[in-house]
């Protein structure tokens, strides 16, 4: 499975990223920079976390309007599969790929910890060889992951079952204590309208080997080979 990891300045996580893809997923990776008007033929495409142009003006605003992100665009239209985790899913938000915004924590404070999220959706291409309820144990580094959307964009996520994290406790349970950011719905990732575009705030290519405290982000990267031999 050959797939790309989209640099921006200020992506702090696309060596992890890459690192993970090519030698504990077994994938072929390489980056793509993001004033390139073009991506190699690949599968997949990751756009990963940090601080891309240092979150001026809002975060993803401007990772957004790339040259970069056209190629983008016609890779997600071809039904192929997009990732995007925590800045990434800040700017597939910005970038209309995926619905809603994200705002300050409700904290107010920048929070970096291990949380759980249970598996809401297997049918999308990062969920395909979850479990359906299954608990990961991922981290969270971000200090706008409050995820908002609408009443009716909210309805459309649950009637077309593109929620495909919540934020839960180990036990899988959902609770106010369990949600570290004030997400709408205690949503932690969801999908497009096609499913083939994932955003999700915790990060799997920081829980893929067991010397970094957890395994749980391999099941990301095992649907994500699954979802291309099948």
């Amino acid at each position: 499975m050959n797939s790309a990891v989209v640099v921006f300045p200020g992506s702090n996580c696309d060596a992890d990223t890459l690192h993970v893809l090519n030698n504990v997923a077994g994938m072929d990776a390489r980056y793509a920079w993001h004033a390139d008007s073009a991506l190699d033929d690949v599968d997949l495409v990751v756009l990963p976390g940090g601080f891309s142009h240092g979150d001026y003006l809002r975060t993803g605003a401007m990772a957004a309007r790339a040259p970069i992100m056209t190629a983008v665009r016609d890779h997600a239209a071809r039904g192929r599969p997009v990732l995007g985790i925590c800045n990434g899913f800040q700017i597939l938000l910005e970038a209309g790929l995926l619905p809603g915004a994200m705002l300050l924590n409700d904290s107010t404070q920048f929070r970096c910890e291990w949380t759980h999220l249970r598996v809401e959706s297997t049918r999308t291409p990062c969920t395909s060889a979850a479990g359906n309820g299954q608990v990961l144990r991922l981290p969270i580094a971000h200090a706008e992951g409050n995820y908002v959307i609408d009443p009716d964009g909210l309805d459309q996520l649950h009637d077309q079952d593109r929620v495909v994290f919540r934020y839960v406790s180990p036990d899988g349970k959902r609770s106010a204590d369990a949600n570290p950011n004030g997400a709408v719905d205690d949503i932690a990732g969801i999908c497009s309208a096609g499913r083939n575009v994932v955003g999700m705030m915790p990060h799997p290519e920081r829980a893929s080997e067991a010397a970094l405290g957890g395994e749980d982000g391999r099941a990301i990267w095992d649907s994500l080979l699954a979802a291309a031999g099948a």
